[in-house]
């Protein structure tokens, strides 16, 4: 599947150093250093293209296009793919509601998401993959687990064993009862006759009536959700089977922590024999009105709806990283009012013959970014640096901070 257009990334001048890059890995609750290596694999959990992109999926992919763009202007290699689930009850069910084919949907919104991500100048994956076009590889992965003995039927329908992998519930760290009531929340089945333990994943669903399938060994049907991030993830990330970890980074929103990524990381380790992610990387949810942002309440907020309004889309970016990742937060026309001020005032300050100085404010930015992706620090930077300039500061480059702000914090002036 294609996926958009190539981001431009500014040259950085070699005096800048990037400091060793520190990122919070859900599995541990740590900040940790990331393993220091010449090329970094980084997989993205994708949308089901049914309803976006809302700005809870916008922060999401934001955060891990500035750890994109971090390893990268430090000198690194990043291989990046992302799915993209384009067959799923949810989808089903919207094509249902409103009367539509689920391809012609599911078509729909890929290519509003596509045209959302280059508003955002989110750098494209190496690869952006599909579940439909994976089919091939989802049989493949699920016929090695079960001739391990991994997966089972129930009925016509097969299930991975998760207990099968001992460090399952490692990522996640919950408990069992709390476990099987977000899977159920989740898309899970736990209550299932048949199934051996209330948490085992489904991989394989038998053909219903009127719903698509494909063929396959086990018989007509379609693949699981966690299945189709492990079978792309393993087979487009180039694998090196010297390393420890299959990747370096599994990332998404924190809701995909439990049952999407522990399921998945289970069913990927015993495919490969290698533990599956270094680190596990979440944006925290994005709210409006006191509550999350989800289809479920209808309470979603559009990126493109923002953009047909007139909003720059480098504002509302700006707004989305006005917080910290990893927190959950409440959207708010203050803080979109917030965004359009302050890139406003960067384009004046950076209009100007005569600059504050930018070197510090550069290094300031860089250091930040590696702690943890510390972009409220970073924009403080910023704003005290145009304070600066409005007040008649000299001695500075604007052409090097613009570069900067682009590069770094993918906000083109």
């Amino acid at each position: 599947m294609n996926s958009w257009a190539e981001v431009y990334l500014p040259p950085i001048d070699k005096v800048f150093a990037f400091p060793t890059f520190c990122l919070k890995n859900s599995a541990t609750g740590l900040v940790e250093s990331l393993h220091v290596k010449d090329t970094y694999r980084m997989y993205v959990c994708g949308i089901t293209p049914y309803d976006a992109t809302h700005l809870g999926h916008a922060a999401t992919y934001v955060t891990f296009d500035l750890i994109n763009r971090y390893l990268r202007a430090s000198g690194k290699n990043v291989l990046f793919v992302e799915n993209i689930t384009d067959i799923d009850d949810p989808l089903l069910e919207r094509a249902t509601r409103d009367g539509i084919d689920w391809k012609d949907l599911a078509q729909s919104q890929i290519e509003l998401f596509r045209g959302d991500m280059s508003d955002l100048h989110v750098i494209p994956p190496n690869h952006y993959i599909g579940a439909v076009e994976s089919i091939n590889l989802v049989v493949d992965a699920i016929s090695t687990l079960k001739s391990k003995g991994y997966v089972y039927e129930v009925g016509k329908d097969l299930y991975f064993s998760v207990r099968a992998d001992s460090e399952f519930g490692s990522r996640s760290h919950l408990r069992q009862d709390r476990m099987i009531e977000i899977f159920s929340q989740r898309g899970g089945d736990p209550a299932i006759p048949g199934k051996r333990d209330p948490l085992d994943a489904l991989v394989w669903l038998s053909h219903r009536p009127g719903e698509p399938y494909w063929p396959s060994p086990f018989g007509d049907g379609r693949p699981g959700w966690h299945i189709e991030c492990s079978a792309i993830a393993l087979n487009y990330l180039n694998v090196d089977p010297e390393d420890d970890f299959s990747i370096d980074i599994q990332g998404g929103g924190s809701d995909l922590l439990f049952p999407h990524h522990e399921m998945g990381a289970s069913e990927s380790a015993l495919l490969s024999g290698q533990q599956y992610a270094r680190m596990y990387v979440y944006a925290g949810m994005i709210g409006l009105d006191g509550e999350k942002m989800s289809k479920s309440l209808g309470n979603l907020v559009f990126l493109s709806r923002l953009v047909n309004d007139g909003f720059d889309p480098m504002a509302i970016r700006l707004a989305l990283i006005s917080d910290h990742y990893s927190t959950d937060r409440m959207w708010s026309d203050t803080k979109l009012i917030a965004g359009v001020e302050l890139l406003d005032r960067l384009r004046i300050a950076l209009s100007k013959p005569e600059v504050a100085p930018t070197e510090l404010v550069i290094e300031g930015i860089i250091q930040a970014l590696s702690n943890d992706l510390d972009t409220p620090r970073a924009l403080s930077l910023l704003t005290s640096w145009c304070d600066e300039t409005f007040n008649g500061g000299v001695g500075g480059s604007a052409g090097e901070l613009a570069r900067a702000i682009d590069l770094l914090l993918g906000v083109a002036i």
